[in-house]
């Protein structure tokens, strides 16, 4: 298992993706919509930032962050989780591009993503 991504919500997709790309020297990778959001993926070297439009925030309501890791298998995962008693708080998906990916809260509330680029053929 390694780190995929760290997910931003933001205002204004442009203008986040602008910036970290002008700051930061992100390329942008992929974009694409899911499940209603646009999101736009920005990489450089191992590292990716993932920016998903929000239109929900404001001062009290701060922008939701996740942590994505990689894993070879998400059927592997979901199954270990649900033997302790542990359950997916959204997926699993596939995504258009055939990536899968699967959602749990961690102790404290935040929100852990595990993603199967390639890895095992799932049965």
């Amino acid at each position: 298992m390694r780190l995929h991504h760290f997910a931003i919500e933001v205002k204004d997709l442009e203008t986040s993706a602008s910036f970290y790309q002008k700051y930061f020297g992100l390329q942008e990778e992929r974009r694409f919509l899911f499940n209603g959001e646009k999101i736009i993926f920005l990489k450089a070297d191992d590292f990716r930032l993932e920016l998903i439009s929000s239109t929900e925030q404001s001062s009290s309501n701060p922008p939701s962050v996740h942590l994505c890791f990689e894993v070879d298998s998400i059927n592997e995962v979901t199954k270990s989780f649900n033997e302790n008693g542990i359950f997916a708080i959204e997926g699993p998906y596939k995504l258009e591009n055939g990536w899968k990916t699967v959602f749990y809260q961690g102790p404290d509330n935040e929100v852990i993503e595990f993603i199967q680029i390639g890895g095992k053929a799932d049965k």
